[in-house]
């Protein structure tokens, strides 16, 4: 029997959807739930749009109750229905905003400039 750790992703068979969340199977010992939360960074209204049951889909263990055998869960970070892959976060660079400050002025120049320049060749045909 495998070993379920928090934060490891695995493949699950869905078992159920309702209206707060996927249940799913993961082996003959345990199961899960991923709760409505947990199936997207947006809002979900209807978590059937997310699994159907019977799919095999990939889901990230968030806590192990081994007591009761159940697996808290989640697919909002991961590719959920491909590889199982973690989606990629956006990382902020050591400068943050500094490249915006520094660049700002001279793209607000250059728009105006463009913008200029397109009411000077509208205007020539007037």
């Amino acid at each position: 029997m495998a070993e379920y750790t928090k934060g490891r992703i695995i493949k699950a068979n869905v078992t159920g959807v309702t209206k707060y969340g996927i249940f799913v199977k993961v082996d003959n010992k345990y199961s899960g739930l991923v709760h409505i939360s947990e199936v997207s960074d947006k809002f979900v209204k209807d978590p059937q749009k997310f699994a159907n049951e019977n799919e095999t889909i990939y889901v990230e263990i968030l806590d192990v109750d081994k007591n009761d055998n159940h697996l808290k869960l989640s697919i909002k970070n991961i590719d959920y229905r491909g590889k199982g892959t973690k989606k990629k976060k956006i990382v902020e660079t050591k400068h943050g905003f500094k490249t915006l400050e520094y660049k700002l002025p001279f793209w607000i120049e250059e728009n105006i400039k463009n913008n200029k320049n397109k009411l000077n060749s509208i205007d020539k045909y007037v």
